[in-house]
């Protein structure tokens, strides 16, 4: 491709007709800063009364108003923030039960022609080795993800340039779900594959959908105007804040009802962040009657080559980041909470009570690493350096002794459980029990197929309890889920409900 080809593919990635058919009359958005601004002016603590009201919202799967997070925002007092943390873990089990979802990333491609400040993957930041893998490249690590370590769910991560664009990510897409590996007992395969990529035009995203696209996570990086401005550039097609404040409204008219946003924490004051991710969670149930099923909460991370996050003026201590994540759950009980590699072993085992749904593990973030056997990070092929790169068996072991079931299901997907179908399920509690019955089945199938002697160990243990549990509080099921269990037992795979 030569550059003049490569500028009128930038200039024409933007389609200014499916920004404004999104936005207000007047060409006004749904984050309204002064409004924002208004609520967080208010620093008094909050009545309990009122706390403790705003709880028992949450604790039926309600939508918080912005004004309702605002108030949780302000409570300092420790008793009401155990409450809180209490409520929030409380949540979680009444919608998710106590199941961990589990995925890796995959990243296929480096090359990007944004320049966004904090990222070490910036056109212009020549420290860093480019590559798109080839079809042949991207089976090779399927067949690593799937076949050496169990993996049966994706994010799959893209940089945004015309080499990988739409129709190289349905071509990889593609790619994935073909690769079968045989293992121990069965066979190894990606069930699930979700997309972490640039926004894309309605067309575009129709085209996706085609191939088995699962969730797809734009997360909007900051919602505060001046800090975009300050570390996207103009002439970049991330320049452009509508284009990637509409991208929810055009995946929903895309018919991918399924959708993943999230904010980069440390660009600007996170109080501002989680008001205005809740002016994007109201604006998507006005807008399709659904909201985000996850939420994601990366922070800075350092990266080769990349000053600004050195000392960035408003990064997040940890103190905070477990306040706006259990404020998430609160504010948006229906919604995954996703905890990444990001972070270490220790603020991940932190969290999980929190109300967590789901965290990656065994991740390798370098273009074509699995399949290079990279162990140890390589700042120059990776987008930031990962505070946790444990292996799975070794997270699902530390999961399993702190009473977490590993779900490996991707059933309800596969079923047609998405939009409004899976939020209605999740808002009364239904999807938890329903999807304990899967996460059991494919807990026990990978512990057979991939787990270590300990890690088996402890998951039997905790598996016995889970049998239990399914045969006294699902009586009516329980004939027909134990007949499951034991086919995966005797070496039958990919058995759901």
């Amino acid at each position: 491709m030569t550059a003049e080809e490569r500028q009128t593919w930038v200039r024409d990635r933007i389609k200014p007709a499916e920004i404004t058919k999104y936005l207000n009359p007047d060409g006004s958005d749904y984050v309204n800063d002064a409004e924002i601004y208004r609520l967080l002016e208010n620093t008094g603590e909050p009545e309990p009364e009122q706390v403790r009201g705003l709880i028992a919202k949450a604790m039926e799967v309600q939508t918080l108003s912005q004004e309702e997070l605002s108030i949780l925002i302000r409570v300092r007092d420790p008793g009401l923030w155990e409450e809180m943390c209490e409520a929030a873990g409380a949540i979680k089990r009444k919608v998710y039960d106590n199941r961990i979802v589990t995925f890796a990333p995959l990243y296929l491609s480096s090359k990007c022609v944004n320049n966004c400040a904090y990222c070490g993957l910036r056109g212009e930041n020549d420290a860093v080795e480019r590559r798109v893998l080839t079809m042949d490249e991207v089976r090779l690590e399927t067949e690593a993800l799937a076949g050496t370590l169990g993996h049966k769910r994706l994010v799959v991560v893209y940089g945004e340039h015309p080499e990988s664009g739409a129709e190289y990510i349905e071509e990889s897409i593609r790619t994935i779900y073909d690769v079968k590996v045989p293992t121990r007992k069965g066979i190894g395969q990606i069930r699930r594959v979700n997309v972490n990529a640039a926004p894309m035009s309605v067309s575009e995203l129709q085209s996706l959908k085609t191939c088995g696209l699962g969730t797809y996570q734009v997360f909007q990086e900051t919602y505060d105007r001046r800090a975009y401005a300050r570390v996207h550039p103009p002439k970049t097609i991330k320049g452009n804040f509508h284009w990637r404040l509409t991208t929810m409204h055009r995946a929903q008219d895309a018919g991918i009802d399924d959708n993943g946003i999230g904010v980069l924490y440390g660009l600007t004051d996170w109080r501002f962040e989680l008001l205005a991710q809740q002016a994007h969670t109201l604006e998507m149930e006005r807008f399709c009657g659904i909201g985000p099923h996850t939420l994601s909460f990366p922070r800075l991370e350092p990266a080769v080559n990349t000053p600004f996050v050195e000392n960035p003026e408003w990064r997040v201590n940890d103190e905070d980041f477990e306040r706006l994540v259990v404020l998430s759950r609160l504010a948006i009980p229906y919604a995954g909470l996703i905890i990444t590699a990001r972070e270490t072993p220790a603020m991940r085992r932190r969290l999980l009570p929190f109300g967590v749904t789901q965290m990656d593990a065994a991740s390798n973030i370098g273009v074509g690493a699995y399949a290079d056997g990279q162990e140890n990070q390589q700042g120059d092929r990776q987008q930031f350096l990962l505070g946790d790169p444990r292996g799975l068996d070794e997270c699902i072991r530390e999961w399993a002794g702190m009473g977490c079931i590993t779900s490996f299901c991707t059933a309800g997907y596969r079923c047609g459980r998405t939009g409004k179908c899976i939020m209605d399920l999740l808002r009364t509690g239904a999807e938890g029990k329903f999807c304990k019955l899967n996460a059991v089945l494919t807990f026990k199938e990978w512990l057979d197929d991939f787990a270590t002697p300990e890690t088996q160990s402890v998951g039997e243990a905790l598996l016995r309890k889970e049998l239990e549990a399914v045969r006294t509080q699902q009586p009516k099921i329980w004939e027909a889920f134990s007949k499951n269990y034991e086919r995966i037992v005797a070496g039958e795979r990919d058995i759901y409900f």
